[in-house]
């Protein structure tokens, strides 16, 4: 295999294996309902089993980041996939509430490296001007595997059961694995800058304390209640308030991920491409973000949208601005912080994840006490605030040593 020709193949490895991210995940909320059926597992237990993923996904975040920024992306990412594709083969042997829940556990700890490592490899091995649209390639597989998860498992439950739901992507994620490690690296690491041996990565302390990482961190703390709110609250929203059936909303509700997946790729070429037209790196990634960060002030109107297709369009093109957003600042952080990129993306995602086990049960008590308008209203002003914290505090992407 040619080298130059590895590259494509390096993006797709990385498409399938945040898409396999997406959809490992999601087949315990399809498969619940016969899972509680077998084994007898209460709603409590379910909502105990939810937060244990939440929980180790979140300490993983930064601990993967930082083992990658240490061994390189390429080891990283790969004893990840290997330990969440363990994990799903492990549900399907499953026999009670101990083992989903022990897991469910292992499950949130190897996917907790997929998104610092994707980050991390796609600095090492890519020039900064191809460097967006590698991420959008990278990040739009788990938009995808999102929205191929539930037709699969349900095709899968049905005519294999519903333990074979989590055995396929498990196998898949082993085949991956397999795939990865025959890649000629050697050859195409005497081409990149990517160390070989372990590096010291920079202390935790100096990262909180260093203004760019605070701010990035900061950002993905404030919007990341936003993307759990859309994906967590949106089917509710539209059953109780809109009268929307279940099987209508399993017919539309797709549709909002299929154009984040496109809009992750759409937004990394569309900001290489400002670099190729003479754009500064700066401009380039914050016209991207500033323009998605307009488009989200839509989200008002779907608290006062009646049409079921029009709540669908306006969360799509949501969707679809945060596909914009998200790509162009894990493309950011890596062009001001390049070799610690993982570390950065780590400790963002972790805040991200405690940020959204803060909000859900706010999120429940204010639909149960109020109204979803407010949270609308809420989340319409979000992206315009960190946009506006980016811009005054980072007024230079650059890179920056720690």
């Amino acid at each position: 295999m040619k080298i130059r020709s590895t590259y494509p193949v390096i993006l797709g490895f990385l498409f399938v294996a945040t898409g396999l991210s997406f959809l490992d995940r999601q087949v315990l909320p399809v498969t619940i309902i016969k899972i509680q059926e077998d084994f007898h597992i209460t709603d409590i237990q379910y909502g105990i089993i939810n937060t244990s993923f939440l929980i180790s996904y979140a300490i993983m975040f930064t601990v993967s980041g930082r083992i990658m920024d240490m061994i390189g992306g390429r080891k990283g990412l790969a004893v990840s996939l290997g330990i969440w594709s363990l994990a799903s083969c492990l549900h399907g042997t499953m026999s009670g509430f101990i083992q989903l829940l022990s897991y469910r556990f292992l499950l949130g700890a190897g996917e907790g490296g997929c998104f610092p490592g994707a980050a991390k490899i796609v600095h090492d091995y890519f020039d900064k001007s191809k460097r967006a649209f590698a991420n959008g390639i990278a990040i739009g597989g788990s938009a995808l595997g999102a929205v191929a998860a539930p037709p699969l498992v349900i095709w899968v439950s049905n005519q294999y059961g519903w333990r074979w739901s989590f055995l396929v992507p498990g196998i898949i994620g082993i085949l991956w694995l397999a795939g990865w490690l025959s890649l000629p690296w050697k050859r195409i690491e005497t081409r990149h800058t990517e160390e070989k041996a372990v590096r010291e990565v920079i202390p935790l302390l100096k990262i909180i304390t260093n203004k760019a990482a605070v701010i990035f961190i900061l950002m993905r703390f404030l919007l990341d209640p936003v993307m759990y709110f859309i994906m967590s609250w949106v089917p509710k929203f539209l059953h109780e308030t809109r009268g929307t059936s279940f099987d209508e909303i399993g017919r539309l509700f797709w549709i909002p991920f299929l154009g984040l997946g496109i809009a992750n790729i759409a937004g990394g070429w569309c900001s290489d491409l400002l670099i190729k037209k003479g754009f500064s790196l700066n401009a380039s990634r914050k016209w991207m973000m500033g323009i998605a960060a307009a488009i989200t002030v839509v989200a008002p109107f779907i608290a006062w949208a009646t049409s079921v297709y029009l709540i669908i369009a306006l969360v799509t093109l949501l969707l679809v601005a945060h596909g914009f957003w998200i790509t162009n600042y894990i493309t950011a952080i890596s062009d001001v912080f390049g070799k610690d990129t993982a570390s950065i993306v780590g400790l963002s995602g972790t805040a991200g994840a405690v940020a959204g086990m803060i909000a859900n049960p706010l999120i429940g008590y204010w639909v149960q006490a109020y109204s979803y308008t407010s949270l609308w209203v809420i989340t319409g002003a979000m992206y315009p605030l960190a946009f506006i914290l980016f811009a005054r505090f980072i007024p230079d992407i650059k890179p920056v040593r720690i």
